[in-house]
Parts: structure tokens; C-alpha cells; sequence
């Protein structure tokens, strides 16, 4: 594969000294802006089949749909970003998330809600992208703080949209939801071009078009089976079908991939130590965080009657586990403090000690609000630290020409976590349920299971973290923004 130079460390930074605070803002608005977009329809969740006429299984797909054009997208666009220019793919994405936001505000059937959602979905690697723009902006000093920072997004967004979203819905017509993800993208739209530069390192060379379709190929039918797979059953053949298919797609698109000349996504550093576990930990880290947001709402609203529910409003869900993303953004500068004394590596182990603590502490309280909200703000601590870690974890073993790929793919291991968390969760809570007033609702022994899956999911992350090789203090931070030497089949777009 072919890569241009990337500017020397801090080249860009040192060029606008003054605009590197306000780079850093907007492009951490972005992120939030996308994360809060994907909770906003949380709360009329339930209300979708009636508020879109449609049987409740196919107004499923509003959720599905976006999950499916997320995880396409996210790898996809990484690599367009690193070959025709970062800014330019990341204006593209929010001009996609505007677009979405608009139909699904004009929708009321649901044909045009589900093609908003996938709009909407299409706006997903905005994060791993702006840790792309601010490896090529920012001095080594101040890079991993940023990409911290940027990480921290995807959770402030999602706990800070969900309280906004309850509040828009129990006081508004819903299509307000959507209205307000316009105006948020919109302004985000503006700031971009008006705030972040246009880095000038890119790859150019030509798209892997088999290669993106092969990998699309096998992310849609692996999540189709694990988010559908309790509806459909999962020994239906449908089930059954798409995950053999995905085996297949996998094997194909990785014989090719190998075998071009220039790979939407390069195996062979992917295989490297420091990328690969990684990435693994990333996967558990995914569907440890995941577990948490599938509990506390379900517990927090079962009736009192239960002995164990609280019978509080989605407007309180979301107060509660508001402080945990405030409690993730405060941590981006610890989380770059420790990876610079001691390396992301570490960062990452201490991460994932805490998110086990947090679900520790959980099932061990889980009986009144205040108990909800210290375990929700340990585990957003933890969490913090890790996705703080992981970007540096890999920009510090991939070259600058080959970030937004790298980053994009990181981002896609989290994702493809969260998604077997849903499925898993899904499963305990159906099967370990209690009856109330004739109906089976999920026990309090089945919380407790599915917290005591996501603590052991962050120790698996931990025992993952483990095999990654040991760095002195601040070597993945130079390793980072070093440039990588130039080859003479260099090209510049």
C-alpha cells in the first residue's frame, strides 16, 4: 500500500498555536453530537410501532437499521478519510447526519424513518476520524489528551442525549427529537470548515470496492444474526444462515485483502501485537460498557411492586446515568497523565479494573437510586481510562497515513461488542425472569447475572491488555505523531 508523508510532529499545531484549544472543542463536539443522535430515539422506543403504524418487529428496524449503516460505514469512510482527506469525509459524515435527521423529522410512516436512521448511521466514524485530524493538528504533548478527550465524546453524548431526549418526548411532539439532531449537526456543520484545518497528508492511490463490500457483506449478516437472533430464534435457519454467511464473507474478504495491492483494511498491521490486542480489548470493552446501559434503565423502571424494580420514569434513567458522562470527560486528562508516566498500556489495565469494580459494587447495591449512580459513575470512570488508552494504543504502532483506518476499525471491535452484549443480555434477562401479575419480567438474580458477565468482560479486557508489549513512559505518545519514513511510491492527493 502506498502512503504520503505525514506532517512532522506538530507541524500543524505550530502553524495555528492559537486555534489547537478550538480545534479540539469542535471536533469533541462532533463526537458528541453523532453519540447523542443514537440515544435520542431511545426513549419512544416503545411508542414506534404506534407512532409509525407498524407491527413491532418492523419498527425494530429504526434502531437495527442505524446499528447496520454504523458498522459499514465506520471502516469504509476511515479509509476514504485517510486517502481524498479527513475533514473532507468528516463534513461529509455530518452532512449525512443532518439529511437523516431532517427525514426521520418529516417521517411519520416507516419506510422514511428507517432510510433517516440509516442516514443517520452513515455519520459513525466522526470519532475515530477527528483522532485522525487531531494526530495530524496537534503537538505530542497534547495529542493524548485530546484523543481522550475525543473517545470521552461517544459517552458524554449518549448520557447527556438521554435525559434531553426523555424530557423532548414526555414534553413534545416527537418529532421534535429529530429537529434538535438537525440543529446539532447543523452547527457542527458550521464550525468544521470554519475551525479545523484541512491536514494535507493523504495515501491517494485507488478505493478497495471489493474489499468494502465483502466486509460490509459479512458485518451486516454477523449483526443481523446476533440483533435479530432473538426475535427469529436463534437455531432458526435465518439465524443459523447469516452467521455461516458472515464465517464466509470473513474468509473471503480476508484471502482478498491479503492478495491487493492496496487493502481497505491492512491484515497484516492489523495482525501486529500492539493492533490486534488492541482491538480484542476493545471488543470486551464494548460489551462490558454496553451491559450497564441495558440494566439500570430496565431496573430503574420495573414496577416497586417487584421488591428489586424502582418504578421511576425514562427521565430519570437518563438523570441517572447523566453523571456518568460527565464523569468520563473528566477523566481524559488523568487517562493521558497515566499513559504518559507509565504508557496507554497501562491505562487500559487500570481501566478495565475499575469498570469491574463498578459492576462489583453493583450487584452488591442496586437497591436505590444513589447506589445506580455511584456504580454508573465508577464504570464511566473506568471506561474513560480505557478509551482514552486505546487510541494511543493505536496510533502508536500504525503510520500517520493509515490513522483514520486504523482508528475507524478500533471503533468498529467496540461497536461489534456492544452488539453481542445486547444479544447476550438479551438471553439471560429472557430466560431468568420472575412472574407479575401474570406476566414474566426479568428477576433480580438476572441483573445480577448480566452485571457479573460485564465485570468479567472487563477482566477479560485486563488479561487482553496484558499480552500488549511494554512501552516506556510517553513512547507511544512520540510514536504517535512520529512521521513515517518516505518510500519513493509515495503519492500526495
Amino acid at each position: 500500500m502506498s502512503h504520503s508523508p505525514a506532517p512532522a510532529t506538530g507541524a500543524g499545531a505550530s502553524a495555528r498555536p492559537r486555534s489547537s484549544n478550538a480545534v479540539v472543542a469542535v471536533l469533541a463536539l462532533a463526537g458528541i453530537v453523532v453519540s447523542t443522535m443514537q440515544t435520542l430515539v431511545i426513549p419512544i422506543v416503545p411508542e414506534l410501532p404506534r407512532l409509525l403504524d407498524a407491527s413491532a418487529s418492523d419498527a425494530a428496524w429504526a434502531v437495527t437499521a442505524t446499528l447496520l449503516a454504523a458498522a459499514v460505514a465506520t471502516p469504509v469512510v476511515g479509509r476514504l478519510g485517510d486517502m481524498y482527506g479527513k475533514r473532507r469525509m468528516l463534513l461529509t459524515s455530518l452532512v449525512l447526519l443532518v439529511a437523516g435527521s431532517v427525514v426521520c423529522a418529516l417521517s411519520d410512516s416507516l419506510v422514511p424513518m428507517i432510510a433517516g436512521r440509516v442516514l443517520q448511521g452513515l455519520a459513525a466514524a466522526v470519532v475515530p476520524l477527528g483522532i485522525s485530524v487531531m494526530r495530524d493538528e496537534l503537538p505530542g504533548d497534547r495529542l493524548a489528551g485530546a484523543t481522550a478527550l475525543m473517545s470521552a465524546s461517544l459517552g458524554v453524548g449518549g448520557a447527556l442525549g438521554l435525559p434531553a431526549a426523555a424530557f423532548i418526548a414526555d414534553n413534545f411532539d416527537w418529532h421534535v427529537l429529530f429537529w434538535t439532531s438537525a440543529a446539532l449537526g447543523a452547527v457542527a456543520l458550521v464550525l468544521v470548515p470554519l475551525i479545523v484545518p484541512a491536514s494535507p497528508a493523504r495515501t491517494g492511490g485507488r478505493f478497495d470496492l471489493v474489499g468494502s463490500l465483502g466486509l460490509s457483506a459479512a458485518l451486516v449478516s454477523l449483526l443481523l444474526a446476533v440483533s435479530k437472533g432473538a426475535d427469529w430464534g436463534w437455531t432458526s435457519a435465518t439465524t443459523l444462515g447469516l452467521g455461516a454467511a458472515a464465517v464466509v464473507f470473513v474468509l473471503a474478504w480476508g484471502w482478498w485483502e491479503l492478495r491487493t495491492e492496496q487493502p481497505l483494511v491492512d491484515l497484516r498491521a492489523t495482525a501486529r501485537r500492539q493492533v490486534l490486542f488492541t482491538n480484542l480489548a476493545s471488543v470486551a470493552f464494548g460489551f462490558s460498557m454496553f451491559a450497564m446501559s441495558l440494566v439500570l434503565p430496565r431496573l430503574i423502571q420495573l414496577p416497586e411492586e417487584t421488591g428489586y424494580g424502582l418504578g421511576r420514569s425514562m427521565l430519570t434513567v437518563g438523570l441517572v446515568m447523566a453523571p456518568q458522562g460527565l464523569v468520563m470527560m473528566a477523566m481524559a486528562p488523568l487517562s493521558a497523565a497515566i499513559s504518559k508516566a507509565r504508557g496507554p498500556k497501562v491505562t487500559l489495565m487500570v481501566g478495565a479494573v475499575i469498570v469491574a469494580a463498578g459492576y462489583g459494587l453493583n450487584i452488591l447495591l442496586m437497591s436505590e437510586i444513589w447506589h445506580l449512580v455511584l456504580a454508573s459513575c465508577v464504570i464511566g470512570a473506568g471506561v474513560g481510562f480505557a478509551y482514552g488508552a486505546m487510541p494511543a494504543l493505536i496510533m502508536g504502532a500504525v503510520p500517520a497515513s493509515e490513522t483514520a483506518a486504523a482508528n475507524s476499525l478500533n471503533t468498529l471491535m467496540r461497536s461489534i461488542g456492544t452488539s453481542v452484549a445486547s444479544a447476550v443480555a438479551g438471553v439471560v434477562l429472557a430466560q431468568l425472569t420472575t412472574s407479575f401479575g401474570g406476566f414474566p419480567l426479568p428477576s433480580e438474580n438476572g441483573f445480577r447475572v448480566v452485571m457479573g458477565i460485564g465485570a468479567g468482560a472487563a477482566l477479560l479486557a485486563f488479561v487482553l491488555a496484558g499480552f500488549l508489549p511494554r512501552r516506556s513512559a510517553g513512547a507511544s505518545a512520540a510514536a504517535a505523531t512520529r512521521a513515517p519514513e518516505p518510500s519513493p511510491e509515495l503519492t500526495t492527493g
